[in-house]
């Protein structure tokens, strides 16, 4: 429990929706009726997301999540002053988080390893150890050691492990995959295992719940995890982070770039200066005015995505 007024619940579960678009219905009308903002993601897979609101509230919305036959649960929860989302949405996909392959993670996933058993599993020189997240993600922060599929979305990682299957394997007795919440990499060992590797191992609650778990003097992680919210990033014990976002390329940005003179708030960052001409950066400069604006009166001017 914390003093801050605003729960952040970031969940998922793999469950059998025979109709996700039945559920979605009175999921919208909960969370509406309690005021809670955020994404969730329904499929014939399960429900994926994160949402803000007073805890009572949160608790509501839960509760026929909870009732899903299926999969447990993963849900880990943060604290802040004010939601770190604008508005809400409750959307109907073909998966809850996009790989493309037909995976079953009921059946097929690897096993669940608790973050306190974590550490002597990476720390074994026979693991081989992944992070399954996007090259963004990675670049914030990760394990020490972990190889980084340099991946722009999670529909590349299927792809780059056939590639390199051989080269990475080599020398190695078991794999070990981790994300930011636990459920790219839990979707990433059915895969695996699906490709005929057995010894597959992912973070039970991905890198937030080791993050909130384990103490920084023992810990094996080495900068900021990004998240999919207005936090952009946060650190041990889910401390807010020392990154902001751009808001022209929605990219993460360092101490290091804030300090570039290609950052310019609302407009540009090094990581898309150049990909952008003049009349773009117009454009980001004029929306982001409209921003500030609607920030002065008080008003929500535009949301934040959300991915798995």
């Amino acid at each position: 429990m914390s003093d801050a007024p605003v729960r952040v619940d970031a969940l998922y579960r793999f469950a059998r929706l025979d109709d996700p678009h039945a559920l979605r219905g009175p999921l919208l009308e909960l969370a509406r009726a309690g005021g809670v903002r955020g994404t969730l993601l329904l499929a014939s897979e399960g429900v994926n997301g994160t949402v803000a609101g007073a805890p009572e509230a949160l608790d509501r919305l839960l509760a026929p999540i909870r009732a899903l036959p299926g999969g447990a649960l993963s849900l880990k929860h943060s604290w802040a002053d004010a939601s770190p989302f604008h508005r809400l949405k409750v959307k109907v996909k073909r998966e809850i988080v996009t790989m493309g392959e037909p995976v079953d993670p009921l059946t097929e996933a690897g096993h669940h390893v608790a973050p306190a058993e974590w550490n002597a599993l990476i720390d074994d020189p026979a693991t081989l150890v992944i992070d399954t997240r996007n090259a963004y993600e990675v670049r914030v922060g990760s394990f020490a050691g972990a190889v980084d599929p340099g991946t722009a979305s999670f529909a590349d990682f299927p792809a780059w492990f056939r590639a390199h299957r051989d080269t990475l394997l080599a020398g190695k007795t078991r794999v070990a995959m981790f994300c930011t919440g636990g459920i790219r990499c839990e979707k990433s060992t059915a895969l695996l295992r699906r490709e005929g590797v057995e010894q597959v191992h992912h973070l039970d609650g991905g890198i937030l719940r080791y993050l909130e778990e384990v103490p920084a003097a023992e810990s094996r992680w080495s900068g900021e995890c990004f998240v999919f919210d207005q936090r952009v990033a946060v650190g041990h014990g889910l401390a807010p982070g020392t990154h902001l976002l751009c808001h022209a390329c929605r990219m993460p940005v360092s101490a290091a770039d804030h300090a570039s003179p290609l950052y310019v708030e609302g407009v540009s960052c090094p990581a898309c200066h150049a990909s952008r001409d003049d009349t773009q950066r117009a454009g980001y400069a004029e929306r982001h005015r409209q921003q500030r604006l609607a920030e002065s009166r008080g008003e929500a001017h535009v949301g934040r995505r959300f991915e798995g």
